[in-house]
């Protein structure tokens, strides 16, 4: 079972994302965050096996979550997720630790492979 917290501050895409991955039997959404500071204490807490990132949050962003998330387990599985738009930041994301991207909008095995993908 892969476990997966999505991290994104609109809920119409956690709701996206979760609809998505809970209609496979492999994976479980095991939390969900608005925000990058949330997102990081959701990591300790959850242990998920992978992380589903947005880069643009307001507060404390993607990027910044992404950091500390990697300074606390330099192993863990975070896949960056950005608009249309925001290629700039998937390269700085990749460079400091991020194991793959996704860019919205997607496709339903867009996510799923990437998931998958990283993980195995």
């Amino acid at each position: 079972m892969i476990k997966v917290l999505i991290v994104d501050d609109s809920s119409f895409m956690r709701e996206v994302i979760k609809d998505i991955l809970e209609k496979e039997n492999d994976i479980e959404v095991i939390g969900e965050a608005d925000n990058g500071r949330v997102a990081v204490e959701q990591y300790k807490e959850l242990a998920p096996d992978v992380v589903t990132l947005d880069i643009v949050m307001p507060d404390f962003n993607g990027i910044d979550a992404l950091e500390e998330i990697l300074k606390f387990d330099s192993n863990a599985v975070i896949i960056m997720i950005t608009s249309i738009g925001q290629e700039k930041y998937v390269k700085q994301c990749l460079d400091m630790g991020a194991k793959g991207f996704i860019i919205k909008p997607f496709a339903e095995d867009e996510v799923l492979e990437t998931i998958r993908g990283t993980v195995l």
